[in-house]
């Protein structure tokens, strides 16, 4: 089932997340994209509403790919001058080599070491010899760590807050869970509560660098400094494809 947060609710996002809270991520993200390739035209796999690609935007020329068509409308608001495609980062081809491809945290939604091969099979696909691939997923399993946090907005005589629940029932698989509450209002009508479920991948650095390195790529890690709600750090693969 597909996750609500993404489909019925996505008209929602711009309240839920907001583009300015990616602000410092994505420029490190462009650091070292740049450092590695100095690209101009840049590939984003599971875009989902553009919060990424409305910072980076500012430094490359950005074609955007989720699986949501609601998502996508909602980043086509935020970034009109992007390019937008549906498509799975697990199958889609465009057809174009770009410099540099980035994926972020809906790589957490590949839940099986075959689809995240796939997915880093398809960023091999896309990305020229001598560019360079980024991964950015929220979680490695040494760094993951179980907890609970809240948040939301007010637009336009309408508000939502949510609670948000990850979680680990079996550390002994490659999975963990994420529960939400979100509590949506419309003008003066009443309070709408609504349950979400996402259950995300969990793998340890050693499988992506392997994974990594069977699709073609050189990987290393790179931590990214900058503002977490939590205080943790951002840990990165970056990969070039070689040329």
């Amino acid at each position: 089932m597909n996750p609500k947060l993404y489909y019925e609710l996505a008209e929602w996002w711009p309240l839920i997340s907001l583009p300015a809270d990616y602000a410092e991520g994505a420029s490190r993200y462009a650091q070292l994209l740049t450092t590695a390739c100095h690209p101009m035209l840049v590939l984003e796999l599971g875009s989902g509403g553009g919060n990424n690609a409305s910072h980076l935007k500012k430094w490359f020329d950005m074609t955007l790919v989720d699986l949501s068509p609601h998502m996508l409308e909602v980043s086509r608001a935020l970034n009109p001058e992007c390019s937008h495609q549906q498509g799975d980062m697990r199958t889609v081809r465009l057809g174009t080599l770009f410099d540099a491809v980035f994926l972020g945290d809906a790589l957490s939604y590949m839940t099986s070491a075959g689809d995240l091969a796939l997915a880093i099979e398809t960023a091999f696909a896309h990305c020229r010899p001598g560019g360079a691939v980024l991964f950015a997923p929220d979680h490695f399993r040494e760094t993951y760590c179980p907890g609970v946090r809240a948040g939301g907005g007010d637009e336009a005589g309408r508000s939502v807050r949510y609670l948000e629940w990850n979680y680990d029932p079996d550390p002994t698989d490659r999975t963990v869970e994420t529960d939400f509450a979100f509590l949506l209002r419309s003008g003066s009508g009443p309070t709408e509560v609504i349950h979400d479920h996402h259950t995300t991948g969990l793998f340890e650095r050693g499988v992506w660098m392997d994974l990594c390195k069977k699709a073609g790529f050189e990987p290393e890690i790179h931590i990214v400094q900058c503002a977490q709600p939590d205080g943790a750090e951002l840990e990165t693969i970056l990969c070039r494809r070689p040329g």
